[in-house]
């Protein structure tokens, strides 16, 4: 009957059901994209992931290009579908200076609030003598572009790079209605960029503060000494892993490894202050190295009660010119000081053990004397270097003996590298590792001593 109103057609229940599709798949795009810009701070890491998530979902390829401290683009992701035939290196690297009047649609997006919109219009017109132009033509030329869309990417004001999302294939240009979720997939883009850069501010800054606080190393006798300090590689914290080495009044040379609990300032503090305490009491005090650790832990109880840390204070001294030098040392609750000799065999010292300090200051802290022979190594080191998750400690401390044999002829500051090289390259904790070597067995207390 003529008046009725008729129902859904088929072809109306179809388009509905597209345009649902159609929805869900740019919200899994988003989702995606969301869980890729959390997973790391690594900037260029991060950006090559959200590539891939982006095409060819979203686009047939796509480009990231960063703006340096100058404001000089970067083209630092290049990914295609078709990675294995279109090969997509060699178009990343530093791109050419921006002009005001550059026609390449990087530098129409930097100078628009809004995306640039490409539907139709390719090949694109005589770039002239633009260089960026120039390399943009060869882009679209060699990955083919049918469609693109250009969005800046923009964070507190300021322009962090260009993201570029082309479609090569006809019949799925890139239209108006993609501009909402492009840029706000720009704008997590830039959000993502600028909070990786001010963690790696504030990583460096954590990493200057913590290396300020470590001692330079005595130059003078015979003894060889070196140190290393490296930062956690995941984390902006500052920590609690310090060394020092110091030659004590009566001509021994002390040597100290140690771990504050905690990654953060506080920790920092309490370890500045705790190296501070232990180099006062030592130098004021000829006691053994147990009592010097247990007037720290006393100490450490009245400024920060509760507060752990574990600490290795070690003397090296030479009781006479016909005998060896040795160790005389304590252990408050830190791994054991490694002995390598010049033959390369190696042995943990694992007496002068106690508690850590900051549980028990009462507590008295047995001490033990460990001879070297010429030209044998005592390494101090903090968890860090050992440690791996899911893996027994005894494994880790295995495989620190079997590196450091492979080194007992190495020059110390070379021993401590391939140390960090090979057993922490991306260690999860902070790492702090100090040496000493003896001299041969001619030199005396005298030379040692630097008189």
């Amino acid at each position: 009957m003529r008046g009725e109103q008729q129902g859904p057609t088929p072809a109306d229940d179809y388009d509905l059901d597209r345009a649902v599709q159609h929805g869900l798949d740019r919200l899994t795009v988003l989702a995606n994209a969301n869980e890729v810009l959390a997973s790391t701070f690594e900037v260029e890491a991060v950006l090559r992931r959200l590539a891939r998530t982006l095409v060819p979902a979203l686009a047939d390829w796509c480009t990231i290009d960063l703006a340096d401290e100058q404001g000089r683009l970067h083209r630092t992701v290049v990914e295609h579908r078709d990675s294995e035939e279109q090969p997509t290196s060699a178009f990343e690297g530093a791109l050419p200076l921006l002009t005001d009047d550059s026609p390449a649609l990087v530098a129409q997006a930097l100078r628009s609030h809004t995306p640039v919109v490409l539907g139709s219009d390719f090949p694109r017109p005589d770039p002239g003598n633009d260089a960026l132009a120039l390399i943009e033509q060869k882009l679209f030329t060699r990955l083919g572009a049918t469609s693109a869309v250009v969005c800046a990417l923009r964070s507190r004001g300021q322009v962090l790079g260009v993201l570029s999302l082309v479609r090569s294939k006809p019949g799925a240009a890139l239209a108006e209605d993609d501009l909402p979720m492009v840029q706000d997939l720009a704008h997590r883009v830039a959000l993502a960029v600028d909070n990786a850069r001010l963690h790696a501010q504030v990583q460096q800054t954590a990493e200057r503060l913590q290396r300020s606080l470590l001692p330079e190393l005595p130059t003078k006798g015979a003894l060889e000494l070196a140190a290393r300090y490296q930062p956690a590689r995941a984390g902006a914290e500052v920590g609690g892993d310090w060394y020092d080495a110091f030659v004590l009044p009566e001509g021994a040379t002390a040597l100290i490894i140690g771990d504050v609990a905690g990654h953060d300032l506080n920790a920092a503090v309490r370890m500045s202050q705790a190296r501070n305490m232990l180099r006062g009491i030592a130098c004021d005090r000829k006691e053994p190295p147990g009592k010097i650790l247990a007037r720290l832990d006393a100490a450490n109880d009245i400024l920060y009660r509760g507060q752990t840390m574990t600490c290795v204070y070690a003397l090296v001294e030479k009781p006479s010119a016909d005998q060896w030098w040795r160790l005389h040392y304590a252990v408050a609750g830190h791994l054991p000081p490694l002995l390598i000799t010049a033959e390369g065999a190696t042995s943990f010292l694992e007496e002068g053990r106690s508690l850590l300090l900051g549980v028990d200051p009462t507590r008295t802290r047995p001490d033990a004397f460990a001879p070297l022979p010429p030209q044998s190594i005592v390494l101090l080191y903090t968890d860090g270097l050992i440690e791996r998750r899911g893996e027994d400690l005894d494994r880790g401390l295995a495989r620190l003996r079997r590196h450091a044999a492979t080194l007992a002829r190495e020059p110390l500051e070379d021993l401590c590298g391939e140390l960090l090289r090979a057993l922490a390259p991306d260690s999860a904790d902070d790492v702090a590792l100090i040496a000493v070597r003896t001299p041969t067995a001619d030199q005396g207390p005298a030379t040692a001593l630097g008189e």
